[in-house]
């Protein structure tokens, strides 16, 4: 099992990840795309990378507003698989605009 990450931890890691937000109990992101189509597109290549990652967010759509949220449940709380999950949804995120 994946150790939870401290305070400090979380907060450097959050460093160099654009709107993320958080703390060792879970870090998370809100995102406007264009329209409620490219919003449902995003979601679809995220749960593409979740899948390969074996590692799925918590996701919220409200029309073209996408709000991610990840913690390792199993762990009770974020690890680096959430850092590394938070990366590749910037990069979709990024490919997306």
């Amino acid at each position: 099992m994946a150790d939870v990450l401290t305070a400090e931890a979380v907060r450097d890691g959050l460093g160099g990840l654009a709107g993320w937000t958080g703390d060792p109990t879970g870090i998370s992101r809100t995102a406007e795309l264009g329209s409620f189509p490219a919003a449902v597109a995003v979601v679809d290549r995220v749960a593409e990378v979740t899948e390969e990652l074996d590692h799925h967010p918590d996701i919220d759509i409200r029309w073209r507003t996408l709000t991610f949220r990840c913690v390792t449940h199993s762990a009770g709380g974020v690890t680096h698989r959430d850092l590394e999950l938070a990366r590749r949804i910037d990069d979709i995120l990024r490919s997306a605009r």
